[in-house]
């Protein structure tokens, strides 16, 4: 009778431990599981060993070890430090101790036999464990490696496209000013677009928002990126908003060009023509060429870096402190295996150069 009543304690135990899991945690379920085993252990010791025939303390001590052994793998698996640890070493040695509920433990031999059916059965759920632990680490580091790399490439559009609106609409409206009292017209024209540039920005700025927002997914769905058939449509806003003349050189139909190649070749531009409203306010003359050579595109955008500002315009005030936006799309056309630099052409003003692969490294 009592050694049916000791048997039964573990998985009495078990079940109780089993409903309150939600609130002390499954490391706490095994350990706690694991020191019941070891004190009905020590109670079989006391109260008298159980015969080897008995069959129903057989059965359920059997089921008891199993459960033990279950046990381990979520535990380590949920958690890494001294209590998993502990925990493993606690179940581990009530799995060892187990076969002596039967037998007198006499001699080395003895000893050395139970240390190697703990080992056998406790050694592959730590493993297990371990494993699948180091399975959810590798996940959770490439989640946040992606949104991290997610967050780069929306704080890239916040540049890219957001600061290019901004600075056409400064160069816009302080074209206004000056033009508001002799040409009122003309200025009313130049606050339409500042409107439209606006909307545009708050457009881009809505949906960075939104993604960034967006956390709680494994990786936000972005709308498809700007290529070259939106080349047109820049280059003829650009000219609008500033009297600048743009002469493109570009066709959206160039067959064989990668999707992400045509996006890179759109954020060149982009960040080519914002500096050119920041860091060179008299240029007059722009012109952007991209085009397939071979098996590589081509971007190039040149300023003629001349002209005179109208009077008064405060745009000769450029900012001397340049931006990270051509050092980031320089690291963006190496990744896709090209390059990217930038200096002063021979017939005056600045000139941006990219050459990106087709065809990938």
């Amino acid at each position: 009778m009592m050694s049916q009543i000791l048997c039964l304690v573990v998985p009495v135990a078990l079940l109780l431990g089993w409903v309150m899991r939600a609130r002390y945690g499954l490391v706490a379920l095994a350990g706690g599981a694991g020191a019941v085993s070891v004190t009905v252990t020590v109670a079989v010791w006391v109260a008298g060993r159980w015969a080897e025939g008995d069959r129903w303390s057989g059965v359920v001590g059997l089921l008891e070890v199993a459960c033990l052994l279950l046990l381990v793998i979520p535990a380590l698996r949920a958690e890494d430090g001294r209590r998993s640890a502990a925990v493993a070493w606690m179940i581990g040695g009530a799995v060892t101790l187990w076969p002596s509920r039967f037998e007198v433990v006499v001699g080395p031999v003895d000893v050395l036999t139970l240390f190697g059916f703990g080992a056998v059965l406790t050694m592959p759920a730590v493993l297990a464990g371990l494993y699948l632990r180091r399975l959810d680490e590798t996940r959770r580091r490439s989640v946040t490696a992606a949104r991290r790399a997610q967050r780069l490439e929306l704080a890239h559009d916040l540049h890219d496209f957001v600061a290019h609106d901004v600075s056409g609409m400064v160069a816009q409206a302080q074209a206004g000013m000056v033009l508001a009292a002799s040409d009122p017209v003309r200025a009313a024209a130049l606050f339409e677009r500042i409107e439209k540039a606006g909307q545009q920005a708050l457009t881009s700025l809505d949906r960075t928002v939104h993604l960034l927002r967006s956390e709680e997914a494994d990786g936000p769905e972005r709308g498809p990126q700007p290529g070259l058939a939106e080349l047109t449509a820049l280059t003829d806003r650009f000219a609008e908003s500033g009297g600048v003349t743009v002469r493109l050189d570009a066709s959206a139909d160039q067959p064989g060009i990668p999707r992400e190649v045509a996006a890179t070749a759109y954020r060149i531009v982009v960040e080519a023509l914002t500096n050119v409203r920041r860091h060179a306010p008299t240029a007059r003359v722009v012109d952007v060429r991209v085009r397939r050579e071979g098996r590589r595109l081509e971007v190039v955008v040149q300023d003629d870096g001349g002209g005179g500002a109208p009077s008064g315009l405060r745009l000769g005030e450029a900012r001397r402190s340049g931006g990270s936006g051509l050092a980031g799309l320089a690291a963006r056309a190496e990744a896709l295996g090209g390059s990217l630099a930038s200096g002063r052409a021979r017939a005056g003003g600045w000139q941006v150069t990219a050459t990106i692969p087709l065809e990938g490294r």
